[in-house]
C-alpha cells in the first residue's frame, strides 16, 4: 500500500501539469456517455464517407441505410452490385443516397474500399461480408492498402449496464502478445480513442491479476513500466497507472479497501489488457455476463477500419460505424 501512495503522488504531480495544457482545444467537447450519444454526436459531426467491402447482405445495406438516414455517414456499397440490390429489395429499403460500386471479388472488393481511402473518397473502410485476414492484407498492403506505420491495434468502446460512462478495452483483436513498446502505442491509441469521445483526460488501467509489482510477473513491470512513460511524458493525454486489479480499476470500493489512490484507481475509463487472451475475454466477458455493447475500431491507419465479425448484430455495427466517423 505504502509503494502504491508514493508512486500515485509523485504521478499526479507531473501528469497534472502535461496535461492540463492538453485540454484547451476539448473544451468544446461533451463528454460521451453511451452509445445512444455516440450516434447523435456523430450525427452532429458527419456525414463522412464509408466505405464497406463486400456489401452484399442485409446488415450492411441495412447499416448503411440508417447511417445515412441518422446523417452521420454516406456509405460506398463495394460488391456484386445485383446482390447489393437483391438484399436491399428484400429488406424493403432503398438503395437512393448510397453509391454501389460493383466488384464480385472479394479480395478486389477489399482492396477497392482501401484505394478509395487512399484517395480521400473515403474517412472509414469497414469490413462487410468477407474475411477479416483478407481485410486486413488489403489494409495493409504497402502499394495499395492505408499503412499510416506498421502497428495497427483494436480498441472495444463499450456500453455497460450500471456503469454511468462508457468503458474502453484494447487490445483485444490484433495484437497477440505485445511488446512494451508495442504496449506503449496501445495505451496511446486507446488515449487517442477516449479522447475523441470528450472522455478528457482519460484514465488509463493496465490490468493484470494483480496490482503488486512482480519481478517474477513480466505483465506487471511492464504496467509499472508504462504508467512512469507517462508520468514523464512519454505517452501524453491520459492519467496512466498500473499495474492494478479489474476490480480496483473500476470500483472505487474495491479501490478505497486496498488503499489504491489516485486519479486512475476506480474510475478506468481505459483498461489495457496484458495480451489478447486476457483482453478478448474481458471484452466477452462484459458482452455475455454484464450485458455490455461494444463499438468496435481498429485505428493507427490512416483511417479508422471497422472490423466487426459478421454475425454482429445491427445495433453493433451501427454503433461501430458511428465510432469511425468520431474518429476520422
Amino acid at each position: 500500500m505504502k509503494y502504491a501512495q508514493r508512486r500515485q503522488g509523485a504521478f499526479i504531480a507531473l501528469a497534472k501539469a502535461s496535461i492540463v495544457e492538453e485540454t484547451v482545444e476539448y473544451n468544446g467537447v461533451v463528454k460521451l456517455r453511451n452509445h445512444d450519444e455516440m450516434l447523435e454526436e456523430a450525427a452532429r459531426r458527419g456525414p463522412k464517407v464509408v466505405a464497406i467491402a463486400v456489401a452484399q447482405y442485409r446488415e450492411a445495406v441495412l447499416a448503411a441505410r440508417e447511417a445515412l438516414d441518422r446523417g452521420f455517414a454516406r456509405c460506398i456499397l463495394v460488391g456484386d452490385e445485383a446482390a447489393i440490390r437483391k438484399s436491399a429489395g428484400d429488406a424493403g429499403i432503398s438503395l437512393d443516397g448510397l453509391e454501389v460500386l460493383h466488384e464480385p471479388d472479394p479480395a478486389l472488393a477489399a482492396k477497392k474500399v482501401m484505394l478509395l481511402a487512399r484517395e480521400g473518397r473515403a474517412h472509414v473502410v469497414m469490413k462487410g461480408q468477407v474475411s477479416s485476414d483478407t481485410f486486413l492484407k488489403a489494409a495493409l498492403d504497402r502499394e495499395s492498402g492505408i499503412r499510416a506505420g506498421d502497428f495497427l491495434s483494436h480498441v472495444g468502446v463499450f456500453e455497460v449496464p450500471g456503469f454511468d460512462r462508457l468503458i474502453m478495452i484494447t487490445d483485444g483483436g490484433v495484437n497477440i502478445a505485445p511488446t512494451l513498446e508495442q504496449k506503449q502505442i496501445i495505451v496511446q491509441h486507446g488515449i487517442d480513442v477516449a479522447r475523441a469521445l470528450g472522455v478528457v483526460p482519460p484514465r488509463v488501467a493496465l490490468v493484470a491479476a494483480t496490482e503488486k509489482v512482480m519481478p517474477a510477473y513480466q505483465a506487471t513491470v511492464e504496467a509499472a513500466a508504462l504508467a512512469k512513460m507517462a508520468e514523464r511524458g512519454i505517452i501524453r493525454g491520459g492519467f496512466v497507472d498500473g499495474p492494478l486489479g479489474l476490480d480496483n480499476a473500476i470500483l472505487p470500493k474495491a479501490a478505497k479497501i486496498k488503499g489504491i489512490g489516485g486519479e486512475v484507481a476506480g474510475r478506468a475509463d481505459v483498461l489495457v489488457a496484458p495480451d489478447i487472451s486476457a483482453a478478448n475475454l474481458m471484452a466477452k466477458a462484459v458482452t455475455y455476463f454484464a450485458g455490455g455493447v461494444m463499438a468496435g475500431i481498429i485505428v493507427g491507419a490512416r483511417v479508422p477500419i471497422v472490423l466487426g465479425s459478421r454475425s454482429d448484430p445491427h445495433r453493433t455495427r451501427l454503433v461501430s460505424m458511428a465510432l469511425g466517423v468520431l474518429l476520422a
